[in-house]
């Protein structure tokens, strides 16, 4: 995304006094990350692993990075993402979602995070397509 400011119409015709901000938001993007985990409040939830589907955009400005070593690596954080949503057992997929953009902001300082959270065998349970929840989180 990309936002251009102008003061005013006056700083137009004064390129001097002319004030331009702008903001460049990129994002690194995992869809479909699969990964199973206990979670669930029902008794019959806590019994067993269920797979969660996860879609995730972190926003950061790309333009001074051309090295992985400070970039946001999207193998690094897929792999974060999997071994803490397969080792946590919340009963809400709110619960999780929140300690997920915790966990990425503070690993990899994003400007931003849209996380999604699909529990398939509980949309199939409902007889509908998808069920979960989506966070957005603004750092900048």
């Amino acid at each position: 995304m990309t936002a251009v400011l102008l003061a005013s119409a006056r700083a137009l015709r004064d390129p001097v006094r002319t004030v331009v901000m702008m903001i460049v938001m990129d994002f690194v993007c995992i869809e479909d990350l699969r990964v199973d985990t206990v979670i669930g409040a029902y008794a019959w939830e806590r019994e067993l692993h269920q797979p969660l589907v996860l879609g995730l955009r972190l926003g950061y400005d790309n333009r001074v990075v051309d090295e992985l070593s400070v970039a946001i690596d999207y193998a690094s954080v897929a792999q974060v993402l999997r071994e803490h949503v397969a080792a946590r057992t919340d009963q809400l997929l709110e619960t999780l979602a929140e300690s997920c953009c915790t966990l990425l902001s503070e690993r990899f300082h994003p400007r931003s995070i849209e996380l999604r959270i699909d529990k398939p065998m509980a949309a199939a349970a409902i007889g509908c397509a998808r069920v979960g929840i989506c966070v957005q989180r603004d750092y900048a």
